[in-house]
């Protein structure tokens, strides 16, 4: 989507796939591949795996909307209009991890995309993500001091806590495998 609504954007991808599985094939260390706020889905995942990928995160929609980004960069006004068309495109993050998990169920899977607090990421986690990120909270606190962002992590350590005691789970693990995302509202 972005390189759509990027100024001078490069939306040749053709032989993409066959390009990442050389750098997996290639590299020492395992390739872990990141969307950038549309999600990826179940065939797209699938593939990124027969290529080679050893981790996925879906980064659905609801996070950064890249072509919303572009929009401001824009040239001109039909690029303008063009970004703000698909500022909201894109999957998002709880159907890429439930419909990657069915097709791939060992997969490594990192969820992001909207993801603003604890709640979220005992979710994402519960849905069956393996690890959760998010950027906005942190770029927020940041933006105000170190001290916020420190608070931040505490809360976020509380909500997630809270989370683990009011589904009766002892770990984020327990969590992933108790299927409690019913008890999570």
């Amino acid at each position: 989507m972005q390189e759509c609504v990027q100024p001078k954007g490069d939306t040749n991808f053709r032989g993409l796939l066959d390009k990442i599985h050389f750098v997996c094939s290639k590299l020492p260390v395992p390739v872990i591949v990141k969307e950038v706020g549309n999600g990826i889905s179940a065939e797209m995942a699938q593939k990124l795996i027969e290529a080679g990928v050893r981790a996925i995160d879906v980064a659905g929609a609801g996070g950064t909307s890249w072509a919303k980004v572009e929009s401001q960069r824009a040239l001109n006004p039909n690029q303008r209009r063009l970004g703000l068309t698909f500022a909201e495109w894109g999957l998002p993050t709880a159907e890429c991890i439930t419909s990657i998990r069915e097709v791939a169920p060992d997969i490594p899977l990192i969820a992001s995309g909207g993801l603003r607090n604890g709640l979220d990421v005992a979710k994402a986690i519960a849905l069956g993500a393996d690890i959760s990120g998010l950027a906005w909270p942190f770029l927020q606190a940041a933006a105000e001091s170190v001290e916020a962002v420190d608070a931040l992590a505490q809360l976020l350590i509380a909500e997630i806590t809270t989370v683990l005691f009011c589904t009766g789970n002892a770990s984020l693990s327990k969590l992933k495998q108790s299927h409690a995302l019913q008890k999570l509202g």
